[in-house]
């Protein structure tokens, strides 16, 4: 499992990227079928896609909301297959309900277990801890974009895509003091993301690795 670390924001004292290692169990599956042709080259053509959350559904999907302080902007979030569409919403909905846990101080959020499961839930819920035992926030932004996702041979949803918080920053509640995201190559990761859908129909993260600087 990887180690949890902070936003390379409030990292500067312990790591050099934003969300390295962070979020999820590590050491994810590495067969030929996980793997996305072209993942790192950074090619994609992307367009706006919006970044609120669907409605409530019959599978419960929970409403998701974000401070005004804290954007997450998705972009290029789309895909003309409504199964790989599918895994992009969930895979969108996963992400932010981190954000949300952080921003309300809430490692032991419900949005986090809906999306989340196994290591992966404890990954995530330790990493959101690491905030909110010294009382940050976040504020700013995020762009969450390039997104390439499949389905591989045993039926698992792979997702990769590029996260730049170089316009993210913490800030502490109770000094107001605000830390901000070195602008190197490092602060942009990609995400490689493995999910499985339940009998509900929620593709939800089972295995998580970020690589500092991968969507250069």
């Amino acid at each position: 499992m990887n180690r949890p670390a902070r936003l390379a924001v409030a990292a500067l004292t312990v790591s050099a990227a934003l969300l390295l290692t962070a979020c999820g169990s590590g050491g994810g599956d590495d067969s030929s079928s996980d793997k996305i042709k072209g993942a790192d080259a950074g090619s994609e053509k992307t367009s706006a896609s919006p970044s609120a959350p669907a409605s409530q559904d019959v599978a419960g999907r929970p409403e998701i909301t974000l401070s005004k302080d804290f954007q997450a902007n998705f972009e290029g979030w789309t895909n003309s297959d409504p199964k790989l569409q599918a895994i992009l919403d969930d895979g969108r909905e996963e992400l932010r309900s981190k954000y949300a846990a952080i921003i309300e101080s809430n490692p032991d959020s419900d949005a986090v277990a809906f999306y989340n499961s196994g290591t992966s839930l404890a990954s995530a819920r330790e990493w959101i801890k690491s905030f909110t035992d010294t009382d940050d926030g976040l504020i700013g932004k995020v762009t969450v974009s390039r997104p390439q996702v499949h389905i591989n041979d045993t039926g698992a949803g792979v997702l990769f895509y590029c996260v730049d918080e170089r316009k993210a920053s913490t800030k502490n509640r109770k000094t107001g003091k605000v830390t901000t995201t070195p602008d190197k190559p490092e602060s942009v990761l990609q995400y490689r993301e493995r999910l499985d859908r339940n009998s509900q129909g929620v593709w939800k993260n089972v295995s998580l690795t970020t690589v500092a600087g991968g969507c250069g």
